[in-house]
């Protein structure tokens, strides 16, 4: 998986790119605890090149939620697939994580 991300004034958007899966959960979670260690405490992360998620890859999404909620942010979902659409949908997660069809709209929830 290639994690990038784009530092903004009040939030940091991660672009992911390949699958969120057991093998990368590590990598996934270091980088996102670097992120938030610069005092970013809103996210938004990039699933537009995301294929699929496997089970530990949900928990790394609900783990990245609960992190930045114990720093008073925001964690949201822009761009998903229809695959990755589907597999929150059927594990509900659709009800526990935001998602939003782009990152503007994503960044836009966060601001509201």
């Amino acid at each position: 998986m290639k994690i990038t991300s784009e530092q903004h004034d009040l939030h940091c958007t991660i672009s992911l790119r390949g699958e969120l899966t057991k093998d990368e959960v590590d990598q996934f979670r270091k980088t996102m605890l670097d992120q938030m260690n610069e005092k970013i405490h809103d996210i938004v992360l990039d699933m537009s090149q995301v294929p699929f998620i496997d089970s530990q890859g949900l928990e790394s999404l609900l783990w990245l939620q609960d992190q930045c909620l114990e720093r008073l942010g925001q964690m949201r979902l822009a761009a998903c697939g229809d695959d990755v659409k589907t597999i929150l949908k059927i594990t509900r997660l659709s009800e526990t994580i935001v998602s939003h069809p782009d990152i503007p709209a994503a960044v836009q929830s966060m601001q509201t």
